[in-house]
């Protein structure tokens, strides 16, 4: 699994784990989430965003189980 900066004023990188499909989020605030059952397509639409932000408050956020870590 390998991170990936994105390009945000919310989100500092990410990274994703195909075989269990979770989905991790490290936010420029220092807080690390781990989002659980994510489609791969769920990731690429997040880095490929033009705002990363906007995109996780309307298609994450409350959608899918997570944990902070």
């Amino acid at each position: 699994m390998e991170w990936r900066e994105i390009s945000s004023s919310v989100i500092a990188r990410v990274a994703y784990d195909e075989r269990s499909g979770t989905l991790l989020i490290e936010f420029r605030s220092g807080s690390f989430y781990d989002y659980f059952d994510v489609p791969r397509n769920i990731y690429q639409e997040l880095i490929e965003a033009a705002s990363a932000g906007t995109y996780f408050a309307e298609n994450i956020r409350g959608v899918y189980r997570f944990t902070r870590t």
